[in-house]
């Protein structure tokens, strides 16, 4: 397994985890999609028609295609997930301060 230390720590685990290259390598695409949707999501979705939904969500699955051949030599998996967490601490985080002000402006009446 002296070969494996060229790839990124999660490709390595997903190769690992199941023996089998292109196993791992599906694996790390589904895992690159998940984290990039949920990234999406979180930070930059608005409300569109279903076809337009459609269209960013293809091409967010062939844009992760790049993203998948990046993630042999570089932490992209990593990156997603960090921005993925940081993200939902962000989202707590306004939801509170929402939740606050309310309360504040309600009390106040």
């Amino acid at each position: 397994m002296e070969e494996l230390r060229s790839f990124s720590p999660s490709l390595r685990f997903f190769i690992e985890l199941t023996n089998d290259i292109e196993t791992g390598v599906i694996l790390q695409y589904i895992f690159i999609v998940i984290l990039s949707v949920i990234v999406y999501r979180l930070g930059f979705a608005k409300k569109l028609p279903l076809g337009k939904n459609i269209v960013i969500y293809f091409s967010l699955c062939i844009g992760c295609l790049m993203l998948l051949f990046f993630s042999y030599a570089l932490p992209i998996a990593e990156g997603l997930g960090v921005a993925a967490v940081l993200l939902i601490i962000y989202k707590i985080r306004l939801h509170q301060s929402k939740k606050q002000a309310n309360s504040e402006a309600a009390g106040g009446e």
